[in-house]
């Protein structure tokens, strides 16, 4: 409890800095996100995150809740009461009233079952702690992913304009070369199917801008025209250790949702002596006292109706061990304890599959940015080769060597590997953050230390595509 208290003030502290970064920064921009203002406003508004802040507000009173069995219980009471005596003879015919003060008070002395449900309940309690540390590690990774598909489709945007830009003007020179009789209709034809199609995935891919910006909204409830964009000066590494298994060992000790199912574990394993423990004996100290008149008392004799002191008060306390020993209850224990013994094996089935899962993740996550390392370099490098096959296309073209579909060719072939290049960049962003997550590792500050690769002046129509020697034009 004490390392969740530590860690939510640690959470709020963080979150009232990075809002005051972030109002700072909107306030120069007020339609530009960071990073780091749109994870600010996720953590806000969230409504999956706040939903399981409640649930563990609401299962860490299980604790005080089972406490409460192993504590003295009082409790006080009156009893305001009338009576009327009838009898055969008439001289014997009463009537009396009284009111009896009472309090009790019972303290448990052995109470297994008692005891092992506050055990339960202080493992499902740190269940639910490590449940919610792993709902604020998602989001983490859910703002990451969202804020860079954005960039991902704003980026596939920009590549198709500029290539439906760059096919319009070819479809011009078609045109002027058949007007001047070195070019066929077949040409033209060509670069205006080419034209065409490329005009038709500008329009897809302006669609997929627009709900990436939407499922920001959905996380922030804020609407944002631009975000910052990542500089192509961004290095790309392998992950350090670049060594699977010190991932494996670690994800395996410390992340977040195998750690849950540790304590869903412990909890299931409590609630079996719990169930073993009904059928071992109950004590408790009892402890009464009573006061009030000889009516309240129940004291009938008729004979002393009439005397002065009939009406004194009366007393009684007493104190002892109550010890009870279950013999038979139906069958109902041994049925408990069946139930929770499959209940403990279900929970340690479920821990094993979560921690292949995690294994996996973590696995799938080193390979796939070790892979990315070498995508970017090769999809670098086929930009830049495409670029110099276009150029010596379009020379052909001129000399005639080549035809019209060579240079389209060329020109499709070049912005695909845009595309890729882009693709493989935010896939290798994601991946890193993913092996963090599945790690146990992953923290705001690691969106803090990537904004550092952040351009606040982001354009995609003019940052779509790395500087290269021989660079597209980008118009």
């Amino acid at each position: 409890m004490r390392y969740f208290v530590a860690r939510a003030g640690l959470m709020s502290l963080m979150l009232v800095s990075l809002v005051g970064h972030a109002q700072s920064r909107e306030g120069q921009s007020a339609t530009r996100a960071s990073l780091l203002s749109v994870y600010t406003q996720a953590a806000l508004n969230d409504a999956e995150l706040a939903a399981a802040r409640h649930e563990y507000q609401a299962r860490s009173e299980a604790t005080p809740q089972a406490r409460s069995g192993l504590l003295p219980s009082i409790t006080a009471g009156m009893v305001s009461e009338a009576t009327r005596l009838d009898r055969d003879r008439p001289e014997l015919i009463r009537s009396r009233s009284g009111t009896t003060l009472r309090a009790s008070l019972t303290q448990p002395l052995f109470r297994l079952d008692r005891w092992f449900e506050l055990k339960a309940a202080q493992a499902d309690v740190a269940q639910a702690e490590m449940e919610l540390a792993a709902k604020e590690q998602a989001l983490i990774l859910k703002v990451a992913e969202a804020y860079f598909d954005v960039l991902r489709q704003l980026d596939a945007l920009a590549a198709s304009r500029a290539e439906e830009s760059a096919l319009l003007e070819q479809q011009a020179q078609a045109q002027g070369r058949l007007e001047g009789g070195v070019a066929s209709i077949t040409d033209v034809l060509d670069a205006q199917a080419a034209h065409d199609l490329a005009k038709a995935n500008t329009q897809v891919f302006q669609r997929n801008a627009d709900e990436a910006f939407d499922v920001l909204f959905r996380l922030t409830t804020r609407d944002y025209a631009y975000i910052d964009g990542v500089d192509h000066s961004m290095p790309v590494n392998p992950p350090l250790p670049n060594d699977a298994a010190v991932w494996v060992d670690s994800a395996t000790r410390q992340n977040l949702n195998l750690l849950a199912s540790n304590h869903a574990v412990s909890f299931a394993e409590e609630k079996v002596r719990q169930s073993k423990a009904g059928f071992a004996p109950t004590v408790d100290v009892v402890a009464s006292y009573r006061k009030g008149d000889n009516d309240s008392f129940g004291y009938n004799n008729p004979s002393d109706f009439g005397r002065s002191d009939y009406r004194d008060d009366v007393a009684q306390s007493s104190i002892g061990i109550e010890l009870n020993i279950p013999l038979y209850s139906g069958g109902m224990t041994r049925s408990q304890v069946r139930q929770s013994v499959e209940l403990l094996a279900k929970s340690e089935d479920d821990r094993e599959n979560a921690r292949r899962e995690v294994v996996f993740l973590t696995r799938s996550s080193h390979r796939a940015i070790n892979a990315g390392v070498e995508q970017i370099a090769a999809r670098l490098q086929a930009i830049r080769s495409g670029r110099m096959s276009l150029e010596a296309n379009q020379v052909g073209l001129r000399v005639g060597t080549r035809n019209m579909a060579d240079v389209l060719n060329a020109q499709r072939q070049l912005y695909a590997a845009v595309r890729d290049y882009n693709n493989f960049r935010y896939d290798y962003i994601i991946d890193n953050f993913k092996l963090k997550q599945a790690a146990g590792m992953l923290g705001v500050g690691d969106l803090e230390e990537f904004s550092g690769y952040l351009k606040s002046d982001y354009d995609p129509d003019r940052d779509f595509l790395p500087a290269v020697r021989s660079g597209v034009d980008q118009r």
